[in-house]
This record gives structure tokens, sequence and C-alpha cells, in this order.
């Protein structure tokens, strides 16, 4: 794809909302459960999974979703570089952990490679440039402004990204009906569209949710740590 190309008019913002929430796509997100396998060595049952993509949507992906929001709209503001900076900056400070933080990171240099390579010459893209291991969150909402995602839409693939992540590491881990998996996903949309409602239309990094996980950012804080492990985090 060109770097000049308007993503809104070459292709829909539809399919490049679908090309972000691929499995397929690659930028790492495989080695990833979003938490669910420290969950469950920890103790936690297959059947609260449903329990936790709730807790996760309303905790860790709000705060992310909003932190990329944010990116969004300062990246094609007239001074992104300093508004993607006080994004990630607030994003960290609302992220206790440093192992939630090190996954952000290692993700969103994923998703840098893959906007770097196709969107080279935008100014969002290089505005990330200046950015020193940006979160995962500016970096999805640097993505959203090449693409043309609107901010819901924004919000909402990183609702359906945390609740499919968790879905398919679960059959990973767990005996489970694949079929019960696409059921949780299908169950958490209301949660989902809480959590787009509640972000989608902030501006400003101070508006950025801060809602913390203290079980999730502790077994994350184990498993960083354990020897033995399918997934990254």
């Amino acid at each position: 794809m060109s770097a000049t190309a308007d993503p809104v008019t070459s292709g829909s913002a539809e399919l490049m909302l679908m090309l972000l929430s691929d499995a397929r796509l690659p930028t790492g997100a495989h080695t990833q459960s979003a938490g669910l396998e420290p969950a469950l060595n920890a103790g936690m049952l297959p059947h609260d999974v449903p329990r936790y993509i709730t807790a996760r949507l309303r905790t860790v992906a709000t705060v992310e979703a909003g932190a990329a929001v944010v990116a969004r709209y300062l990246s094609l503001g007239p001074d992104p570089v300093s508004g993607l900076t006080m994004v990630d900056r607030a994003w960290r400070a609302r992220t206790i952990s440093p192992a939630l933080r090190e996954t952000s990171v290692l993700l969103g240099r994923g998703y840098q490679r893959l906007v770097s390579r196709l969107w080279p010459d935008h100014p969002a893209v290089e505005a990330l440039r200046s950015q020193r291991q940006p979160s995962r969150a500016v970096v999805l909402g640097v993505a959203a402004a090449c693409t043309g995602l609107a901010p819901a839409q924004l919000a909402r693939l990183i609702g359906y990204d945390e609740a499919q992540t968790i879905a398919a590491a679960a059959l990973k881990v767990a005996p489970l009906d694949p079929v019960d998996a696409t059921a949780w996903v299908i169950g958490a949309q209301p949660a989902i569209n809480e959590m787009t409602a509640s972000v989608a239309g902030l501006t400003d990094p101070d508006e950025i949710p801060a809602f913390g996980a203290p079980l999730i950012e502790q077994w994350a804080q184990i498993h960083s740590i354990t020897t033995q492990r399918l997934f990254r985090a």
C-alpha cells in the first residue's frame, strides 16, 4: 500500500478494522494469552474465563483503549510528537506492573514495524519514530490514524482483541470445546460496547481511565519469571 494513499478512500475503514483484528497479522500477538495462562496457573478455573474476560475489559483493556483513542487524536494534531509522549507517560503511570508494561512494549514493537512499512511517510508514523519503546496503545492509536479508524472502532478493536486472545489461549491450555470459547467472545460484547462508549470521546491524556487490577498484575509478575510456560504473557 502506498504511503500516500488515503485509507478511507482506497480501502474502507471496516476492511482495515478486520485487518488489524486478524490474529494472522505479523505482530507477535500469538505469543500472548492476555494473562490467562498465569491466571489458570494461579488456580482460576476454566469456567471462570468469561468473568476473567469481563474483568480485563473493565480494567487493563479500558486503560489501553483510552490511551489508544487519545493517541489517535493527538497523532493527528499540530504537535504529534509531544502528544504521543504525553499519552505514553499517562499509560505507564496507570499501568503499575512492569510485566504488563514490558508485554505492551513488545507488542507495540510488532505493530510499529507494521505501520512503518505500510505508511512510512504518514505524519503520525514519523512522530512515532521519536518515541522510545512506545506502548501498544500508542502504536495502535497511530495505526488508527493511518487507517482511518474512528475512535469507537479503535476501542472496539482493542476490546475484541482482548476477548479473542483470551478465548483462543484457553483452547491451548485447557480441554475446552472451541464453540464454548466462541460463545465467550460473543458474550463479552456488552462489556466491549460499554468500554467503547466510555472511552470513544477522550481527547486528553488526563482523561485516560485509571483502573487497577491487582491480581492480574501480580499474576503477570509471577509469570514473567516462570521458566515453564506456553505463552510469554
